[in-house]
C-alpha cells in the first residue's frame, strides 16, 4: 500500500490528475485500473477520478507501482509528525511545508551536463514564487536540440535542489530562446495554477524592448493581426493576417521610446502571448526586429553585426505587472549590458513628427 498526504502543491488538483504528476512514471492504465477496482480511498472514503482533493487528505493507494521504492511507500517521518499534531482536527490545517522528495538524484544525462544553476540571476524571490532573468541563447525548457540540464527550467530544478523545495521550480510562462529578460517561476502546486490562470485571463501584463528596423510613423500604436502557425524543416513560423480556423487573434501595442538615424527603439505591451507574436507583427509592418533570423531583414542583421557587434535578437522582457496577494506588483530588469552597448552606437534623432 501507499500512503500520502496532500500538501498545498496538490490541492484543488483532481484525483486522476493527481496521480499523473505524483507518480509519473506509470502509465494511465495503471491510474484507470486501480480507480475502476476502487483500490484508492480518501479520507477512508473509495476514491473517484474526479473528485477534488484538498490540503490534508489523506490518499492510501492500495496497489505497489512498480516506480515507488519499498522506503517511499508510506509517509515520509515529516507528514507523519504533522498528521500527528493535528489529529484533533478532521482535516489538518498545514502550518509549514512537507517535503514530497522530488528531488531524486541526478540522472546521468545531468551528471554529463554543464549546470547552470548557479549562475541564475534571480530578480526577486519570494515564498510562492520567483522572478528570473534569462539570458539570451538560453532555452526555456527542454525540447528537441537542446542538450540534457542546459534550459532555464532544469537550472531552476538543480537550484531547487539547492534550497530544499519540495516541488520542482516550474515557469508560468515562456520567452523565445533568442529572447532574454524576465520569467515567473512558481514555487509550488497552487501558486503555479494561480499564474497559469492569471495569464490566460490576461492578468499579468507583460512589457518588452525591442530595436527595429527605420523609424516608425507614429509614437505609440496597436498591431491587432491574426497569426497562424506553420511547420516546416528549418522551424515553425508565424504568417501575419490569414484567417481560418488555425488563426489566432494577436494584439501588440507600442510606444516609442527614442528614435535614432535607421531604428527605433520600442517599448511593447503583449496583450495576447503568441508564438513569435512581437517578431512576425513587427516585420509586417516593415519594422522588422533587429538580429532577428527567422523574419528579419538578413542584410541588415550582417551588417549591423559586423558595424555594431549584434550577435542576437534585440528583444528583452524589461517588465512584468501583476496583483499577488491583493498588492500590486512591478518588477524591472533593464537592457542587458550587449544591447545597451548597441544602443550607445547610435545616433538618437530629436524631431517632431507630423500627427
Amino acid at each position: 500500500m501507499i500512503t500520502r498526504l496532500i500538501d498545498r502543491n496538490f490541492a484543488n488538483m483532481r484525483l486522476d490528475r493527481y496521480l499523473r504528476k505524483a507518480f509519473p512514471e506509470e502509465s494511465l492504465s495503471v491510474f484507470f485500473a486501480v480507480i475502476r477496482k476502487k483500490k484508492i480511498r480518501v479520507n477512508g472514503v473509495i476514491g473517484k477520478a474526479n473528485q477534488m482533493l484538498v490540503e490534508g487528505d489523506l490518499v492510501n493507494i492500495y496497489e505497489n507501482f512498480k516506480s515507488v521504492p519499498e522506503e517511499e511507500k508510506d509517509m515520509s517521518a515529516a507528514q507523519k509528525a504533522t498528521l500527528a499534531a493535528n489529529s484533533s482536527t478532521e482535516k489538518p490545517a498545514w502550518t509549514q511545508s512537507v517535503k514530497s522528495g522530488w528531488g531524486k538524484p541526478k540522472t546521468s544525462a545531468e551528471k554529463q551536463s554543464n549546470w547552470g544553476a548557479k549562475e541564475l540571476d534571480i530578480v526577486m524571490q519570494t515564498e510562492d514564487y520567483v522572478i528570473v532573468n534569462k539570458p539570451s541563447g538560453l532555452a526555456s525548457q527542454p525540447g528537441s536540440g537542446t542538450r540534457p540540464g542546459e534550459s532555464l527550467v532544469e537550472y531552476l530544478w538543480e537550484w531547487g535542489r539547492s534550497e530544499g523545495l519540495d516541488f520542482r521550480p516550474t515557469i508560468a510562462h515562456r520567452l523565445d530562446q533568442e529572447t532574454s529578460g524576465m520569467l515567473i517561476a512558481a514555487l509550488h502546486g497552487d501558486t503555479l495554477r494561480d499564474f497559469t490562470r492569471m495569464i490566460r485571463e490576461h492578468e499579468v501584463e507583460k512589457f518588452y524592448f525591442a530595436l527595429v528596423k527605420g523609424n516608425l510613423k507614429r509614437e505609440k500604436g496597436t498591431i491587432d493581426e491574426s497569426l497562424t502557425r506553420t511547420d516546416a524543416a528549418k522551424g515553425s513560423k508565424m504568417k501575419v493576417g490569414e484567417e481560418g480556423k488555425d488563426a489566432q487573434r494577436a494584439i501588440t501595442h507600442y510606444r516609442v521610446k527614442q528614435h535614432y538615424e535607421g531604428y527605433d527603439l520600442v517599448k511593447i505591451k503583449l496583450e495576447t502571448g503568441r508564438m513569435h507574436q512581437i517578431r512576425a507583427h513587427f516585420a509586417s509592418i516593415g519594422h522588422p526586429l533587429l538580429g532577428d533570423s527567422r523574419y528579419g531583414d538578413f542584410a541588415l542583421n550582417r551588417e549591423v553585426k559586423k558595424n555594431l557587434g549584434l550577435h542576437r535578437l534585440f528583444l528583452h522582457s524589461c517588465r512584468l505587472e501583476f496583483d499577488w496577494k491583493g498588492e500590486k506588483k512591478i518588477f524591472d530588469c533593464p537592457l542587458p549590458k550587449e544591447l545597451q552597448a548597441v544602443i550607445d552606437q547610435l545616433k538618437p534623432l530629436r524631431f517632431e513628427r507630423e500627427r
